[in-house]
Formats: C-alpha cells, structure tokens, sequence
C-alpha cells in the first residue's frame, strides 16, 4: 500500500494518505508571532490503521517540513512529545520562549471558543 503525507496547511492538518483514504493526521497550528513554530496540538491514526507507524511517520514528516522552512516545532501533543523525546537527532528541542508562546496561543483559541 502506498502511504503519503500532506500538508494541508489551511486546516491546520497534516495528513497521513493510504491509497485515497486519511489513515491519520496531526491537528497543528502556526505559531503567529516571531518565531514563527510549528505547533503539533494532536495525533490521530484512525481505527483499524494502529501499530503500522502510521504515528511516527507523520511526526518524522511535520519535523522535516519545519527544518524545511526553517522553523521549530513545539510538540504540545503528547505522542510528538514522546517520539521528539526518543529522537533528538532529527526533533530538535524549541527555545522556551517559542514553547511558552504556543502555549499561550493555544490556551487564547480555546478561550475564544
């Protein structure tokens, strides 16, 4: 099965595509002040699609569209957190003042809901 990444930047999602279907995404949002992170909010594998690392692809590929561009990721969603943890060579660690606001961010859209 042929396995793809998008990036659907105006949703806010990358996509995890296996022939035509969505196996799984990760929700994120752009950080909006300088200096401007990739901040990964949550990921998803859909049922009946676990443990085929679906997960960790899509981690692996939102890390390489950040160095790509030249920004850092925030991993705010768990499961990011934990693969950023396990592989320090290619998920460098942000600034805490690039954590501190995403965090913040995210904390104001959820305030404004």
């Amino acid at each position: 099965m042929s396995m793809e990444f998008q990036d659907d930047r105006e949703a806010g999602r990358l996509l995890a595509v296996e022939d035509g279907t969505t196996v799984g995404h990760i929700a994120y949002f752009v950080l909006a002040d300088a200096p401007h992170a990739l901040v990964a909010v949550h990921t998803i594998v859909e049922q009946g699609h676990e443990g085929r690392g679906i997960a960790g692809g899509l981690v692996k590929t939102f890390y390489g569209i950040a160095a790509a561009e030249g920004v850092p990721v925030v991993p705010l969603c768990p499961y990011a957190a934990s693969w950023a943890a396990k592989h320090p060579d290619e998920a460098p660690e942000p600034a805490a003042e690039v954590v501190s606001a995403a965090k913040a961010q995210l904390a104001a859209a959820r305030d404004a809901r």
